[in-house]
């Protein structure tokens, strides 16, 4: 029932009326984008249709090319923070209950979305899948070959800032999540936050939304100067 121009309608307006262009993609297989949807954690495709949509905004002419941020809900917390690692000259990260980005977090935290449905045995996504598990095995952070796919191995060389935001409340994604990646983020040069809400829940609703919505604004003004 996703739709790009309904889902997130509140977050993208508030982002507007504080003066930001919003660039608001369909990923591959989702809405009316074309392709099969390639799931965020152990594929490359949605990081590279986030890097696409990224240079087209630097190739217009309607917004500054040197203040482009990225933002990113739930699964797209993993997405955003792999597309930062790539291309390392982004100025501003902002994360809303996100997950999945040591991978091992995802062992140790789980995650409870009931809306998830598995993807036919047949589909292109599924076989992706199955052809990393027959020659790599399950995930092991002390194999050479997933020791390459965690964003949390590339963060040295991040010139911009990252803010996470997180609701106690969670019952989707743990606030270990953040938690976890804060900490890690604290043996890096990188600048970063984490903003923690009492309540909100998931999507971070109520009055939450309003305070991590302007936590969001200033957050990328700041770091946009």
């Amino acid at each position: 029932n996703y739709r790009t121009t309904i889902n997130y309608a509140s977050y993208v307006d508030y982002l507007a009326d504080n003066g930001f262009v919003v660039f608001k993609i369909d990923l591959r297989g989702h809405g009316d984008s074309e392709g099969e949807p390639g799931g965020a954690y152990y594929s490359s495709d949605y990081v590279i249709d986030t890097l696409n949509a990224y240079s087209a905004l630097q190739n217009s002419d309607f917004v500054n090319k040197e203040k482009i941020g990225i933002w990113g809900h739930s699964m797209a917390g993993n997405i955003v923070l792999r597309a930062f690692a790539a291309k390392t000259d982004v100025p501003a990260v902002v994360i809303w209950a996100g997950a999945g980005y040591t991978y091992t977090d995802l062992q140790e935290y789980m995650i409870e979305d009931n809306s998830y449905r598995t993807p036919p045995p047949n589909s292109e996504r599924a076989k992706k899948r199955q052809e990393l598990r027959d020659a790599y095995g399950t995930f092991d952070p002390n194999h050479w070959f997933w020791k390459q796919v965690p964003a949390t191995n590339y963060l040295t060389d991040l010139k911009g800032a990252i803010q996470l935001n997180h609701a106690k409340d969670d019952r989707v994604v743990s606030l270990e999540y953040s938690s976890n990646l804060n900490k890690i983020l604290d043996e890096t040069a990188i600048t970063h936050e984490l903003r923690e809400y009492s309540a909100g829940g998931h999507n971070l609703t109520g009055s939450t939304f309003n305070e991590a919505m302007q936590n969001t604004v200033d957050f990328y003004k700041k770091h946009f100067e």
